[in-house]
This record gives structure tokens, C-alpha cells and sequence, in this order.
């Protein structure tokens, strides 16, 4: 599923080639047909998003809410345009630029006061960086329970958040995984905030996720490092540590991996068992 970085990055490309224009809507799979026809040659003011959630809003005050999930992918197509695939949700077509929408898990038509309904289930959103989203992350957390590690993926908690930035972010402070939530300090969850802030925007801007550092894997600052080098933790189980040497440890989370090094991240007594 992509991560906020994605979904923010889409918000803004789309909005150039998009924004401001009277759109042609069609739904060649059938499934968005009521949709489609409803905002058919209406004009797309602008376009947003928050965590996950994608939401196109047009002068009407209807909004298009998209959410991709698992299986959601977009195309952005130029004229001549090829035939659309045999699942498009969602074709938006302007003279110049048509969006090519296939597998979402939601594709809807919401008023904006449902809209402020979707927004209000979720926590704050490192890359729009509301003021008090640390204290909110705070107060949060401190509900909860469950593994840090479990809880950062809940788009209650903090949206925008996915395996690849959990598992890098946790690195990044020193965190081990397994700790409780509820536990974790202020202080701790303040500087969780900044860096997800931080590594969210990052990767918004280059369309990537990088965490690591170039001079921690024997670069001159500012190289552009290949793919295999940019992440601390995730998906590298049993690879030595690119910061102290030891080996990187992963485990089931709540139904999904997540991988620590545990001298980076040292269990201290406060970790639910894995």
C-alpha cells in the first residue's frame, strides 16, 4: 500500500495538469458509473490529500474521495489515448492529460461535510505538519497499549505511516519495536513526530524513501544512492547494521514484519513480548 509520501506527491502532480479544468469522467469497468456521470464536466478546482486518502474537489462542492490501498494504482496518459484496462474505475480526461484509476479500495463522491468526517478519524499527518501533531501524537499513544511498532501504523495515531517508514522511523530514534506505547516518553514521541515529518517531506519531494545517510555507506554527501542502499532496517534481516555492525532482527507485528537492530534499538525492560 503506498505511503503519504505517494499520495501527497500524486496530490501534487495531478493538481498541475488537472487543476482548474472542466474534466470528462467515465467509468469503463462499471463499478463507479452513478460517480463518474455525477462529476462528468464538472470543473476540478484542486486536488489534496491527507495520510492515505486522496480527495478531488470541484466547484460543485462534490469531492472525489479515492483511497488506493492494496491494489490501487493511477496512470497519467497523453494523448493519443490507448484503451483503458478492463478494471478502470475512474477515467478523468481533460484535451490534454486523461488519469487512469484501476483497483481502488474506495472510490466515492462525498460533500465536504463527509469529507471532514474522514479526516476527523485520522491522526495527523506528518506532511501537512500541524502545529500541535506531536502533542497529538502524545495524547495518542498514550491510550494505547500495543506495541509502538503496531501503533504508528494506525491511521488513528498518525496518518500517512506504512511498513517501510515504521520500521526506518523507529531506527532512526533509537526505538525498539516492541515497546509499549503508552510507555514510550514525551520527549521520545517529540522527536518520533519531527522525523517522520522530516523523512515524509523528503520523500515526497524525490518520490522515494532514503533515510540513510551517504557517508554510513561510504558516499560523498549528496550522492543519490542506489536502491539497495537507502534503508536502514526494513527488509534486511540478518544484514549487519550499516551504523554498528550487528545483524537486523525482524518479527510478526500485528499481522505484519517489521525489522530493528537491536543494538541501535536495545530492548530495556518496557518491550510486550514478540
Amino acid at each position: 500500500m503506498p505511503e503519504g509520501h505517494v499520495l501527497h506527491r500524486a496530490a501534487r502532480l495531478q493538481r498541475r495538469r488537472f487543476g482548474g479544468q472542466t474534466v470528462a469522467a467515465e467509468s469503463p469497468q462499471g463499478r463507479f458509473s452513478a460517480g463518474a456521470d455525477r462529476i462528468d464536466g464538472q470543473r476540478l478546482v484542486t486536488i489534496d490529500a491527507n495520510g492515505k486518502h486522496l480527495f478531488y474537489r470541484f466547484d460543485t462542492d462534490d469531492v472525489l474521495h479515492v483511497h488506493l490501498g492494496l491494489f490501487g494504482k493511477f496512470r497519467l496518459q497523453r494523448p493519443p489515448y490507448p484503451e483503458p484496462s478492463q478494471n478502470a474505475r475512474l477515467l478523468l480526461s481533460t484535451a490534454t492529460d486523461r488519469l487512469h484509476l484501476a483497483g481502488p479500495t474506495t472510490c466515492e463522491v462525498l460533500s465536504p461535510d463527509e469529507v471532514d468526517a474522514v479526516v476527523d478519524r485520522l491522526g495527523p499527518d506528518p506532511i501537512l505538519a500541524p502545529a500541535d501533531g506531536d502533542q497529538q501524537m502524545i495524547e495518542r499513544l498514550g491510550r494505547r497499549s500495543i506495541p509502538i511498532g503496531a501503533a504508528i501504523l494506525d491511521q488513528k495515531v498518525v496518518a500517512g505511516l506504512g511498513n517501510v517508514y515504521r520500521s526506518e522511523l523507529l531506527f532512526l530514534i533509537g526505538l525498539h519495536p516492541f515497546t509499549r506505547s503508552s510507555t514510550v516518553p514525551d520527549e521520545t514521541v517529540k522527536e518520533l513526530w519531527r522525523q517522520s515529518v522530516e523523512q515524509l517531506k523528503q520523500g515526497e519531494r524525490s518520490g522515494m524513501i532514503n533515510t540513510v545517510l551517504p557517508s554510513e555507506v561510504g558516499a560523498p554527501p549528496g550522492t543519490k544512492l542506489e536502491r539497495a542502499e537507502r534503508l536502514y532496517a526494513y527488509k534486511r534481516h540478518g544484514e549487519p547494521c550499516r551504523r554498528c555492525g550487528d545483524l537486523i532482527r525482524s518479527a510478526d507485528i500485528d499481522g505484519r514484519m517489521i525489522w530493528w537492530c537491536p543494538t541501535c534499538q536495545p530492548a530495556d525492560g518496557r518491550e510486550l513480548a514478540a
